[in-house]
């Protein structure tokens, strides 16, 4: 146990070397995030975390679906990204005048700044009151395969989307998708870097098929 006196003030060794740990490791942080915000260009990449049942898109995948947002959205349009942090950077970099947003739980990605919005879809009207019906696109992707996780995702969908919805979830909620969203299945379909146990598919409420033609 440390002991302090109104003659000693000092920090005793354990504590003083965990705070000069904290304060390095609180050093780093920040200096790479300046590093990357000052580097438009830098490819940042992260490893999966499956204890947040994250699993990456492949690259074909992802190219589509950068590909389709930009295509049905103005150049000044407006996108929001829900659960699907793997379209971030390929969009940013193509995506000219239009508004990127992340709407993630995993803080890793705070990253990206003001284009970063902590997200728990727990919580799904927990998101700023000022973007609703803001969003020209929003593409989702639910962390789990879920009624439970679905339908609160959908209400953030239906409080900031303005029309265009892309979703991206398990083949066995189509039937709750159509309900929630009036979204159907599209033509194409998302595949991921490891090969998932669950069919997956791409729904929208439009016809997203032909943006990919």
């Amino acid at each position: 146990m440390c002991e302090s006196t109104d003659d000693d003030l000092q920090l005793c060794p354990t504590t003083l070397a965990a705070l000069n740990e904290f304060l390095k490791e609180k050093a780093e942080r920040e200096n790479q995030l300046k590093y990357i915000l000052g580097n438009q260009n830098l490819d940042i990449s992260f490893d999966e975390n499956w204890q947040l049942s994250q699993f990456w898109y492949d690259e074909k995948t992802t190219d589509t679906l950068v590909k389709g947002a930009i295509q049905c959205t103005k150049y000044n349009g407006k996108i929001a990204l829900i659960s699907c942090p793997t379209l971030y950077n390929k969009l940013k970099k193509n995506c000219g005048e239009r508004q990127v947003t992340l709407f993630e739980y995993d803080e890793r990605f705070r990253i990206y700044d003001s284009d970063f919005i902590s997200y728990n879809y727990k919580f799904p009207l927990h998101v700023p009151r000022n973007l609703s019906n803001f969003y020209d696109l929003i593409i989702a992707d639910p962390p789990f395969i879920s009624d439970e996780c679905l339908t609160k995702t959908a209400l953030t969908i239906k409080f900031l989307a303005k029309k265009k919805i892309v979703l991206c979830t398990g083949a066995i909620m189509s039937e709750l998708a159509e309900r929630l969203l009036n979204v159907k299945i599209c033509n194409f379909i998302p595949h991921h870097q490891n090969n998932l146990a669950n069919e997956f598919y791409c729904y929208s409420n439009f016809d997203f098929d032909k943006m990919l033609s």
